[in-house]
């Protein structure tokens, strides 16, 4: 399979709903936390925090209260748009955005007492550099084998043809070169219940789950098969596997 283009998608989602899919209907049966209660546990109201990968940034104003200061990066100026779109509807002061790669974070060492990252890519190397010594560093990703049921169907998908646990493996290994100290790693695997066919579409138009999903004309027939084998009352099956790391410089 070629290579994706992530960046690309990013941005066109960025200007349509800010990576917000909050108005998909689902039940999820099997979630074992949510990433920013994880963060705002290791958080004191004194701290700065960087949020890589903020997208439309609406978890983050809602943690805006707990902390000092807040700043969120994406790479996507799209992603931004909306993320200043939010902050301004929100009236919350204390949040900053930046558009930024997370290869080369543009701030200070020792900066940040915390650095959160979700559904996003990052560098353990420029993670470490930009925490203070005792900060914390959360991020939560997409396992190998998320809506695994679904890429079977479509023979193609998101790290289809990877082993699930590659990710995880190696974001560990690198966080531990990189000087953490402290590593802990959490995963769960959901049933997730998808209300309807329109609402996942959306969810494979919008996002990398299956690549290209509609340009193969076979992919709508798939699709068909795939919901009339997969349904219940609740919904149209998949799941939802993540994997949550904490660590501590």
């Amino acid at each position: 399979m070629g290579e994706f283009d992530y960046e690309n998608l990013y941005d066109k989602v960025g200007k349509i709903n800010g990576w917000d899919f909050s108005n998909i209907k689902s039940l999820t049966d099997g979630v074992n936390w949510n990433f920013y209660e994880e963060v705002i546990k290791r958080c004191n109201k004194t701290d700065v925090l960087l949020d890589i990968g903020s997208g439309g940034a609406e978890n983050l104003i809602k943690i805006a209260p707990s902390l000092f200061f807040l700043i969120g990066i994406d790479l996507s100026k799209g992603m931004l748009e909306t993320a200043l779109t939010n902050l301004k509807r929100s009236k919350v002061t204390n949040v900053k955005f930046f558009q930024m790669s997370s290869d080369q974070l543009q701030f200070p060492a020792c900066f940040f007492d915390v650095v959160s990252c979700r559904h996003a890519p990052f560098s353990s190397t420029e993670v470490v550099r930009v925490l203070k010594q005792g900060g914390w560093f959360l991020t939560q990703q997409v396992s190998e084998d998320d809506k695994l049921n679904l890429k079977k169907a479509f023979g193609r998908g998101q790290a289809f043809d990877e082993r699930d646990g590659v990710l995880k493996e190696r974001y560990i290994r690198e966080l531990s070169e990189a000087g953490f100290s402290e590593i802990k790693s959490f995963e769960y695997d959901a049933i997730e219940y998808i209300k309807s066919t329109d609402e996942l579409i959306f969810l494979l138009k919008h996002t990398p789950i299956i690549p290209n999903f509609g340009q193969d004309s076979r992919d709508i027939e798939i699709l068909s098969d795939f919901i009339k084998n997969n349904r219940n009352e609740k919904g149209i099956i998949t799941n939802s596997k993540r994997f949550l790391l904490i660590a501590r410089k």
